[in-house]
């Protein structure tokens, strides 16, 4: 029973994924998730209240991901190696970005969102980098990480605002401008 109920909610977002590639979340309804996803729509309320909350889980699902990507990446880097776990980081972003269906709309957060200050993704990361690279997370590392999180984000937003694939020097860019920033603590 429990696996049919986690299968139906895969199913779920993962025809909500599609619909936001397809039309966009002002026109996404959680009818026709339902009916993507070959469910009654009594299935959806069991699980969500609305579409935003039907975005929120699949951004939830979308940083889960990230995060898993990220752990087994920095399994095969040297711990001494920050630029690695920076780069491995950037290049799975880039990888969601590029594949991901729904994630151009809803990477880590949903769009309701948008606009207020998100550090999801910075606790993922300040909870896995740090303690890769043997160092403490304090409160300053915290916040450099905030700090970075935002600066990426609103480079990437840049890179792909034209590019489907995200614009190849505006990514050198941003992988340069973490590169430089983080350095002044990591080094």
């Amino acid at each position: 029973m429990q696996q049919r109920s986690a299968e139906r909610l895969a199913r779920i977002l993962d025809a909500c994924a599609e619909l936001l590639d397809e039309t966009g979340y002002e026109q996404l309804s959680t009818r026709a998730v339902a009916t993507r996803a070959g469910v009654p729509i009594g299935s959806v309320y069991r699980f969500f209240s609305n579409k935003r909350d039907l975005a929120d889980a699949l951004a939830q699902r979308n940083l889960d991901t990230f995060t898993e990507a990220i752990t087994r990446r920095l399994e095969t880097i040297p711990a001494a190696d920050w630029r690695g776990a920076v780069d491995a980081v950037l290049d799975e972003y880039l990888v969601m970005k590029r594949t991901l269906p729904g994630f151009a709309l809803v990477e880590f957060s949903a769009p309701a969102w948008a606009g207020e200050p998100d550090t999801r993704v910075a606790d993922r990361l300040i909870d896995l980098v740090p303690a890769h690279l043997g160092r403490t997370a304090d409160a300053r590392l915290h916040r450099i990480f905030n700090v970075a999180v935002e600066a990426a984000d609103a480079v990437l937003r840049l890179a792909f605002q034209k590019d489907p694939l995200g614009d190849p020097e505006i990514i050198i860019e941003a992988r340069a401008l973490l590169r430089a920033y983080l350095a002044g603590v990591l080094d």
